[in-house]
């Protein structure tokens, strides 16, 4: 089990165990994981993000490597621009959508992909005997990569009918969420030829707006903003602009599970016969829509890593999560927020339907999530006790207990924060809401005991 990287990377309170010398160990640790130059470095906007960078940097070129800083980035450019300018390996400091105290690091192989558990626990090898700090015969240098935005937005365009987006003149509304991808998808849209409303627009490290991560609950003002403006759709992206959010045409939100269905089913009709990867804890639906196109469902531990490593293998055309994470694999095997909302405008200018009425066509399901604080002594006793549950289980990642075809409850603890999450789906929203209430009356129970 990795001690230091959790589900997406490395993230600590900046300053507490997130402290310079520790940054500097990793910086250390990464260079000789990565061995060879030069490195890609890219960062968030949050408050210390610019100083983690700059601490990166020198411990890269103290340890002999070239690294370039492309500056203020979303994450999937960081990762599109480390594979297409041929660099050997990216680093992105981001702590996603957790809350602004906390950074973190996440590293990149030369693929673009994140690197592989194995990898993380070859990184944690060089830390922990702190062989890595050896002195160099020669310094590496820093430059500006100032092409990396301009890559990675030429990349997605790549992937979908321009002139038939451009032909349907959207009006679209974006919640950047004082994020990242505020650098690049405006610009995206109006290259599509899109009119483009943005709120919380600003880059700002404390995240004032709707804070860092897109939920239903907070995403009141972009539903208000698609209504009133008459948008063919809104979006909404996390801190680092790896994940997106949508709300249709008439101001509903829809869960990362359903926009990564109706993603899913408009990809696999014109792909038949491809292969999907996703998490353990996202919608059955997915088994539904591959089927009908002859394609392949393949299910992951939780978190982005497991998924994008696992398309790589396999050589996926599709990956998600349930919280908004959707991957293209001809674009690159990892979450990217602009590229979803991207391929979200290729749908409805190939079919020249509504997003309202595209939904419509989808097999019905029902999901939530939650979350409880807790401990990490907490979290296991919750676990070791739901598997005792009598009805059929998967006990690969928490527990996923299924009380029948239709209707399944799951409860892992997180790997990024000090909380237990649990997921439900069913076949109507009273069972949904009555199986949701049930089990988390139970994990308040067992904390009680």
């Amino acid at each position: 089990m990795a001690k230091l990287f959790g589900t997406n990377g490395i993230r600590g309170v900046f300053g507490e165990n997130l402290t310079l010398d520790f940054i500097s160990e990793i910086a250390f640790a990464l260079a000789a994981f990565f061995k060879k130059s030069p490195i890609l470095v890219g960062y968030d906007g949050r408050e210390s993000s610019v100083v983690i960078t700059k601490i990166i940097s020198s411990s890269l070129n103290s340890a002999g490597l070239d690294c370039a800083i492309s500056g203020l980035v979303p994450t999937p450019c960081l990762q599109y621009a480390t594979k297409i300018l041929g660099y050997k390996g990216g680093i992105m400091i981001t702590a996603s959508h957790n809350p602004p105290q906390y950074n973190g690091i996440k590293a990149m192989a030369r693929d673009g992909v994140e690197i592989s558990r194995e990898d993380e626990l070859k990184v944690e090898k060089f830390f922990f005997r702190r062989s890595s700090k050896l002195s160099s015969k020669r310094l590496g240098t820093t430059t500006q990569e100032n092409r990396a935005i301009e890559t990675y937005l030429k990349g997605i365009k790549k992937q979908i009918n321009t002139r038939k987006i451009k032909s349907r003149k959207f009006t679209i509304v974006l919640d950047l969420g004082n994020g990242a991808q505020a650098t690049t998808c405006p610009r995206l849209c109006q290259e599509l030829g899109c009119k483009v409303i943005t709120i919380n627009e600003r880059i700002d490290g404390l995240f004032p707006g709707r804070g860092t991560e897109p939920t239903p609950e907070n995403l009141q003002s972009l539903s208000e903003k698609v209504v009133e403006s008459h948008a063919d759709f809104g979006v909404a992206f996390d801190g680092d602009g790896d994940r997106s959010i949508f709300c249709d045409n008439e101001g509903k939100i829809l869960t990362g599970d359903r926009s990564a269905i109706l993603l899913s089913k408009f990809i696999l009709e014109k792909n038949p016969g491809s292969t999907v990867v996703t998490t353990i804890n996202s919608t059955s639906s997915i088994e539904e829509v591959a089927m009908k196109t002859k394609s392949k469902v393949i299910r992951t531990r939780v978190g982005s890593v497991e998924v994008s490593r696992k398309m790589v293998l396999t050589k996926a055309t599709i990956g998600f999560e349930e919280n908004g994470g959707f991957m293209y694999g001809r674009h690159n095997q990892v979450r990217d927020g602009a590229m979803t909302m991207a391929l979200a405008m290729d749908l409805l200018a190939s079919s020249g339907r509504s997003m309202l009425e595209e939904m419509a066509l989808l097999p019905p399901s029902f999901t939530t999530k939650g979350k409880i604080e807790c401990s990490k002594d907490e979290a296991t006793k919750i676990i070791e006790s739901l598997k005792r549950d009598d009805h059929r289980k998967i006990t690969t990642d928490g527990v996923k207990i299924f009380i029948d075809k239709s209707n399944w409850v799951m409860m892992r603890p997180s790997g990024t924060e000090p909380i237990v999450r649990i997921y439900a789906e069913s076949n109507s929203q009273e069972n949904l809401d009555n199986l949701f209430a049930k089990y988390m009356s139970k994990i308040k129970s067992i904390i009680g005991r």
